[in-house]
Order: C-alpha cells, then structure tokens, then sequence
C-alpha cells in the first residue's frame, strides 16, 4: 500500500509541476540600445515588474543593443510574430505610415512639456495604425532633445552643404535634402566606425547617444538646438497578447503604465546629465547661432507643411489638437 501511495504522490506530483511549467510563457523582447543606456534599463525594469506581478508566469527576457533582431527589423519581427514584444524608434517606421513621423518633425514640439502634449493629440491615431498591423502599443518615451553634432562649428544651414548628413528616418533624410546635405543611413552600433572611417560628417541626435557612443573620439561640437524630440514605442503582437490569461494582460499593462511614467522622468534626468558629460568629456556645448536656428526653423516649416500634406485629415487632425 505504501508503495502505491508514494507511486501515486509522485504522479500528482510530476503533474504539477508539468502543469507549472506549461503555464509558464517567456516572451523575448529585442531592443536596440545598450544596457547601460535608460530606455534599456527602463525596458530591464519593466520587464522586472511583469514578472513580481505574474509571480513568473510571464516572464520577458531582454536582448539589448540589436543582439536577437536588429533595430530595422524589430517592428516586422513582432508583427510577424517571429517575437511577440520589442521596442524601437517609432520613427523609423515613418516610411510605413505618416503617423510614425508626426513626432520627429523640426521644431514642431521642441520641450518635454510639448512633447507629451504631441503624444496624447498623435495617440489615437498611433494606437489605430498598429491595430490595423496587428499591434498594441504598451507605452511610448522621448529621448532628450535633439542637437547637432559635427567636427567643426556649424553656423548657419549653409555650412551643412555637401556634407554627408547621418540619417535614421525619413524625416532626417528630408532635412539632410533640404540644407544640401548628403543623407547616409547609420545605425548607432555603428557611428564611431562611420565618422572614423568618414562615411559620414555629421548628425542629428540626442546627448544620449553622444554619451553612449563616445562622440568626443570621433566629433568636437554639439549644437544644443533642441530640435524634437523623437519618442521610442515599445509594441506588442496582438495574437500573442489575446493569448495571455485576464491577470497576465493586467499584469502587463500596469506596468507599462508604470514604465511610461519613469520613463518620462528618466528622459529629462538623461537630458541634464548627458549634456553634462559631453562638456566633462571634452565636446564644445554650443547653442545654435541665430542664422543657424533661422535656417533650422525654415526647414521644420516646409517638412510640417509636406508631413500634414501626405497625412491627410488624419495628420490635420493631430495637429489642431496638439496646437489647441
């Protein structure tokens, strides 16, 4: 009888813990940026969160600095289910669909106060779009404003002709065209090669990524323009969502919610500190003379023209509510 008792024990046993183990869902999450950059370890916090919340039977592994998929594959790779969660830089899908640029245009919403401003009027439409691609939006956070980097002091749009202009986006490359400059697309991973080796001659980018890539090896100045500031998404397959029990679903969002507030927080703590350390570094922090925002702020003019021309009532409608 003992015999049968334990044998049995066992099976309950072994059924549990099989039981356990096939509740258990690990999401792989790729991300573009190092771990020690903020949105990362805002995404390793969020990540923390889900899994306190699910007590692990939801559990995102991270894959930071483009090591699983990289950064221009990210948003396929999770609409395609390949990985059911990532984070990239909404813009870089502004080719797709105007919505994804609205946040990177020139000198439209050029402070954290109009940026947010320009998240809530553009959000909607956001959140319409990745539905349509089978998507769900989680949260959305800015870098630090944008500056100018190069090799020399730029002083007006004149001094960017000729020059090979780094770009990530549609917009950037729209900007590059427009000041005469030739656009080149470079991934962060690869700046410092691409300056070294002079594939490219400057760019636009927050004080972030200065820092991260050790601008002051391969630049000498940084124009603080505050040009926009462009805002990382991080997404989620829908399939892969509605597949999650009503807790794990809660679970997710709320700390989402949560990765959004500190992460808003965490941007403008970046903007201080990183802008610091490009002066300790050796960098010259310069505002943009005024012939150089002028000519900048013409610019943003024609591309917000041409971006609420190509976005039609949707892009018009965005706009009234982030200008009310």
């Amino acid at each position: 009888m003992s015999i049968f008792v334990r044998a049995f024990a066992g099976l309950v046993l072994a059924g549990a813990l099989a039981t356990a183990a096939q509740a258990q869902t690990k999401w792989d999450m790729p991300t573009p940026y190092p771990d020690g950059n903020f949105h990362t370890k805002n995404v390793a916090l969020f990540a923390a969160d889900v899994d306190m919340a699910t007590k692990g039977s939801l559990k995102i592994a991270v894959h930071s600095a483009g090591s699983l998929i990289k950064h221009a594959e990210i948003k396929r790779s999770v609409r395609q289910g390949t990985t059911p969660i990532g984070e990239m830089l909404e813009s870089l899908a502004s080719n797709e669909a105007p919505v994804y640029g609205i946040d990177s245009i020139p000198f439209l919403a050029t402070g954290y106060d109009a940026s947010k401003k320009l998240y809530m009027a553009q959000k909607p439409f956001l959140e319409k779009q990745l539905a349509s691609e089978g998507l769900i939006l989680l949260y959305s956070i800015p870098w630090p404003p944008q500056g100018l980097y190069a090799k020399r002091e730029i002083a007006s749009v004149d001094d960017l002709k000729g020059l090979k202009f780094r770009t990530y986006n549609a917009m950037i490359g729209r900007i590059a065209a427009l000041v005469g400059a030739i656009p080149t697309q470079i991934e962060v991973p690869d700046l410092p090669t691409a300056f070294a080796t002079g594939r490219v001659d400057v760019m636009i980018t927050s004080a972030s990524t200065g820092v991260d890539t050790k601008s002051q090896d391969y630049l000498t100045h940084y124009i603080d323009t505050q040009a926009w500031l462009p805002r990382n998404i991080v997404i989620v397959n829908k399939e892969a969502f509605d597949k999650l029990t009503a807790a794990e679903k809660k679970a997710l969002t709320d700390a989402a919610k949560a990765a959004e507030e500190r992460g808003w927080k965490l941007s403008i703590e970046e903007m201080t500190i990183k802008t610091k350390a490009l002066k300790d570094a050796g960098i010259k922090v310069l505002p943009p003379s005024p012939a150089l925002k002028d000519g900048l702020a013409k610019v943003g003019a024609t591309i917000a023209a041409e971006w609420e021309k190509s976005a039609g009532a949707d892009g018009a409608a965005m706009l009234v509510a982030f200008r009310k």
